[in-house]
């Protein structure tokens, strides 16, 4: 299993349609819900927000109006054509005036998520713990140490600094070993892919 590296988006023309595509790593449907909930108000004035998503063995795509699959499973295509997984895309459309057709449709949605995925590199996935960890700020440069080469995603200072990191599962144990050693205490610890 593949994922993008990082959300992407890109904007495609074709006979004065618009066609903006997003790729976003998810984690799980509530991450599609929110996602759409955002794409569906942000574009409330597109003719079209179409979309596919991969999530382990779930696979949904929607149309939105156009023609029975010319937009959703073009788009899934390319997802699974590129062995991807814990991914959204949405690929919104403003009509330009002049009619594609089915076999046009197809092509430009296609291409449209074809371009956004060469804005990205494509990762394998790895198993492994998203880790929220909090500590002194005299354990700082250990802990900066210790992660650097480590997804560090969220950093709060207040009385003690919390880090949130995503980590490899073959990595914990070395990791977690000098964390007790220096008495550092792991708030909490959940099972992803990453």
């Amino acid at each position: 299993m593949k994922t993008i590296n990082n959300n992407v988006n890109n904007e495609y023309i074709i006979n004065k349609s618009r066609f903006i595509c997003y790729l976003i790593k998810v984690n799980n449907i509530n991450d599609v819900n929110s996602s759409l909930d955002f794409f569906k108000s942000e574009y409330s004035d597109s003719t079209h927000i179409c979309y596919a998503y991969i999530i382990d063995n779930t696979k949904r795509f929607n149309d939105d109006g156009e023609p029975s699959g010319t937009a959703g499973m073009p788009i899934l295509n390319v997802l699974e054509n590129n062995n991807l997984n814990y991914i959204l895309c949405v690929v919104i459309r403003y009509f330009g005036g002049i009619k594609l057709g089915a076999g046009g449709l197809v092509r430009a949605y296609t291409k449209s998520v074809t371009l956004a995925l060469n804005k990205t590199s494509i990762n394998d996935l790895n198993d492994g713990f998203k880790i929220i960890i909090s500590f002194k700020y005299e354990q700082l440069k250990l802990i900066d140490s210790l992660l650097k080469d480590n997804n560090i995603i969220n950093k709060e200072y207040n009385n003690d600094i919390t880090y949130t990191f995503m980590i490899k599962k073959n990595d914990f144990n070395s990791i977690n070993d000098i964390l007790i050693l220096n008495n550092i205490n792991i708030i909490k610890k959940e099972d992803i892919l990453f």
